[in-house]
């Protein structure tokens, strides 16, 4: 074998276990317990190893840009209105340059596969897109990389922004996205992208009732196009911060609605904290969907970062730890196996939300491994525990070492 992994514990099917990692040709070959097999050894020292960790909504695009944009509002409009300005001056250059740092800040925390979303509109054209494309090949050694295009600044009231988003579906982009409450038309945009997924044959993540008050909501919309088109598993709805406004009642039966359609939940906790509740003195909404009760209901639920060191989000070091551990302190998870829940849903079921077949601790699976500081899920969730070292596909992506403290003699 080319790699053995020694001494990892190992998270199955909500249980711990020991076991030795087999690898060859930058796949996984063997599971075992005191695996007999002669090779290269890493030895992992009893610390918790899972499948490399998923960001299914980032934006690559327009990170790091603070530098440019000036933030007093703090709110979504003035989000989209400074990035909007900043974005008139990107260069090739400048989207790659600055979406690098984010990315090899990413890969530096363990993230190995990742959907981003980038914008296409005639203001921009294909100036980021084709920088992302470059990066995405540039550090293939480290990350799967798959774009997503959408339309940030409106579609129906923008045109030519269509013609190009079918443009970047043809030239590789494999998710069509949408940003319906910036459109003067939101269910036409909505009615729109469905009709384009179908034509190209791609899955849908939309930017979703991302506001403060209860009006104008689009989710249970969105479910009955998914059921109209039979895009039950390949459409995924990003912050719904409505949601989180809900009674119990109303928001059980959007749970069962969800899961009935087939349409997965992204919340992004960083920024939906950053964005909602501006408008209150007092009471203040958080904007984070609680998700417990979702998965409850079946629906498949991902945690992500969304924006890095811009309007949006005026923060963020690329850590999918941190991004769970911040939800788990905003949604009070407390219960272990919730806490658990938090490292799946940027593993196992950011996995389900991307469709990926080909995924997972298991013989036949690339070598995608990161190896945890932790005994276990729920303490790498609740200490926030360091990724210590990654494989993409059998081969190191990243290390780090443990901290030493230098006690007086």
């Amino acid at each position: 074998m080319d790699l053995i992994i020694r001494n990892a514990v190992l998270a199955q099917q909500g249980e711990l276990r020991r076991a030795d990692i087999g690898i060859s040709k930058g796949r996984i070959v063997a599971i075992e317990a005191a695996l007999q097999a002669d090779g290269e050894e890493r030895d992992a020292k009893n610390c918790l190893v899972v499948p490399g960790f998923i960001e299914t909504h980032i934006h690559l695009d327009k990170t790091c840009i603070l530098d440019r944009c000036t933030i007093r509002e703090g709110t979504v409009a003035e989000a989209v209105r400074e990035t909007a300005a900043a974005k008139r001056n990107f260069t090739a250059e400048d989207v790659y340059n600055r979406a690098k740092q984010t990315v090899e800040r990413c890969v530096s925390h363990g993230t190995m596969r990742m959907r981003t979303h980038v914008e296409l509109d005639p203001g921009i054209g294909f100036i980021a897109f084709e920088a992302i494309q470059q990066l995405a090949r540039d550090h293939a050694w480290a990350l799967d990389l798959e774009i997503c295009v959408f339309p940030q600044e409106g579609l129906t009231n923008y045109p030519g922004t269509e013609e190009l988003l079918i443009e970047g579906l043809r030239r590789g982009a494999r998710t069509i996205g949408a940003a319906p409450y910036f459109d003067t038309d939101p269910p036409a945009q909505i009615d729109r992208i469905f009709a384009i997924a179908r034509d190209h044959d791609v899955d849908i993540d939309m930017h979703l009732d991302l506001a403060e008050t209860l009006d104008h909501m689009q989710i249970e919309y969105v479910c009955r196009k998914t059921e109209e088109y039979g895009w039950g598993g390949r459409v995924a709805v990003g912050h719904v911060t409505q949601l989180s406004l809900l009674p119990p009642e109303r928001f059980n039966a959007i749970a069962v609605q969800l899961a009935k359609a087939g349409v997965a939940v992204t919340v992004l906790p960083s920024t939906d904290l950053h964005l909602m509740g501006r408008r209150h003195d007092h009471a203040i909404p958080r904007g984070v969907v609680p998700l417990e009760p979702l998965r409850d209901k079946g629906v498949t639920c991902s945690l992500s970062t969304n924006n890095v060191l811009n309007p949006f989000t005026p923060y963020g070091d690329g850590s999918l730890i941190r991004m769970a551990n911040l939800y788990a302190n905003v949604c009070h998870v407390s219960r272990p196996d919730h806490l658990a829940g938090c490292l799946d849903m940027v593993t196992h079921d950011a996995a389900k939300l991307m469709r990926l077949s080909d995924y997972g601790v298991t013989v036949g699976a690339p070598a995608d491994l990161v190896c945890i500081d932790a005994r276990d899920p729920t303490e790498a969730v609740a200490t926030l525990a360091q990724p210590l070292w990654g494989l993409k596909r059998g081969r190191p992506s990243f290390s780090r070492t443990r901290p030493v403290l230098h006690r007086p003699v």
